[in-house]
C-alpha cells in the first residue's frame, strides 16, 4: 500500500497547491494510497493540545471515542465521572475550533471535493489502543474497510484526516491489499453481492421512514451497498485464517504527524498509540478524479444496477 510522504517546499511554505497539485492528491487517495504529512500543516494550538493530553477517560467499552458532530454542534462520549461541567466545555470548544481548521484546510488542498463533501464526525482518541478490550466488530487492531452501523454513506466515499498527538509515541497502523482487490477473497461466496436498490427496496425504506421505524431500526436506513459494507467490516474482522494470512504492511506514523486516506477503500488495524484526532468527510463519489475507483462504482459494475 504507497504512503507518500508530502514534504515540498509548497506545502513548508504554507501555500495553497496548485490546481494540478490538488488533482494529484485526490487521485492519489482514490487510488488507495495513504498522504502523510511528517509534520501536521495544521498545528494545534500547545494550550488546547496540552489540555487533550490531560484528560483521563476510564476506558470504559461504552464510548469508543469522543465524538463531535459538525451538523448539531454537539459532544458525545465523554466520561461523565472524570470530566467536570467546565472541562467538558472546554473539550467542546477545542473540537470545534479542530473540525473548523481542517475543513478549511482541506477545501484548498483537495480542492476538487470542495463543497462536494458532507462534514461528518470529528473523534478525539485518548485511548491506548494496544491491548484494549472492546467488542470483536468494534476492535480496532483487527483489519477492515470501514462502514457505519448507523449513518449509512448511501455509497459517498470516507475520507479520514488524523493526527497523532501523542509527544513521543507514534500510532502503530497496519494494511493489507485495497478493496478491489479483496472483493473477489470475500464475495460472492463468503458475502451474497447487493441486489439493486429496486423501486420496491426505496419505496419500502420511504414506508419506513414515514413510520418513524427507520429511526428505531438501522438498518432500515441501509441501501444495498450499505449492507454489503457493513457485512464485509465484520466478515474481515471474524475470519482469524485472513487476519493472519492475509499480505501486510505496517506503518509508524511520528508525533506530530498527520495523514489521511479513505478508509472504505483501504482496509486498516490500528494496532498501538493513544492520543489521536481525526476528521471524517464523506465525499460525493462524482466528484472523484476518477469515479470508477470508488467502493460504490466497483460493486455495480460487477452486479450490473444501481445499488445506492
Amino acid at each position: 500500500m504507497p504512503v507518500h510522504s508530502i514534504l515540498n517546499e509548497m506545502l513548508v511554505q504554507g501555500l495553497p497547491p496548485t490546481p494540478k497539485d490538488a488533482r494529484k492528491w485526490c487521485s492519489l487517495l482514490e487510488s488507495g494510497a495513504i498522504l502523510y504529512f511528517p509534520k501536521t500543516p495544521i498545528p494545534i494550538p500547545s494550550e488546547d493540545e496540552a489540555f487533550l493530553l490531560g484528560q483521563q477517560q476510564t476506558g470504559s467499552s461504552l464510548h469508543k471515542n469522543i465524538a463531535y458532530k459538525p451538523g448539531r454542534d454537539k459532544l458525545s462520549g465523554i466520561d461523565a465521572k472524570s470530566t467536570s461541567h467546565q472541562e467538558a466545555t472546554r473539550l467542546h470548544q477545542i473540537m470545534r475550533r479542530y473540525s473548523v481548521a481542517i475543513a478549511d484546510y482541506l477545501s484548498r488542498f483537495l480542492a476538487p471535493y470542495n463543497q462536494r463533501w458532507q462534514l461528518d464526525y470529528a473523534s478525539y482518541r485518548p485511548f491506548e489502543e494496544e491491548g484494549r478490550d472492546l467488542p470483536m466488530h468494534r476492535r480496532n487492531d483487527l483489519l477492515h474497510t470501514d462502514a457505519f452501523p448507523t449513518r449509512p454513506t448511501r455509497g459517498w466515499r470516507i475520507l479520514r484526516f488524523f493526527h497523532n498527538i501523542h509527544p513521543t509515541r507514534t500510532r502503530d497502523w497496519m494494511v493489507t491489499e485495497p478493496f478491489s482487490n479483496l472483493l473477489d477473497q470475500f464475495a460472492p461466496e463468503r458475502i451474497s453481492l447487493p441486489a439493486p436498490d429496486n423501486t420496491f427496496n426505496r419505496a419500502g425504506r420511504k414506508i419506513a421512514q414515514a413510520a418513524g421505524l427507520s429511526k428505531l431500526l438501522p438498518q432500515l436506513k441501509r441501501t444495498p451497498y450499505d449492507e454489503f459494507m457493513i457485512q464485509l467490516h465484520n466478515t474481515m474482522k471474524e475470519d482469524a485464517e485472513f487476519q493472519r494470512s492475509c499480505p501486510k504492511e505496517h506503518f509508524s506514523f511520528a508525533p506530530g504527524s498527520s495523514w489521511m486516506v479513505y478508509t472504505e477503500t483501504v482496509p486498516h488495524a490500528v494496532l498501538a498509540g493513544q492520543f489521536a484526532l481525526e476528521q471524517t468527510f464523506l465525499v460525493d463519489p462524482q466528484a472523484a478524479t476518477n469515479p470508477d475507483t470508488a467502493p460504490l462504482a466497483i460493486l455495480e459494475k460487477r452486479v450490473g444496477a444501481r445499488l445506492a
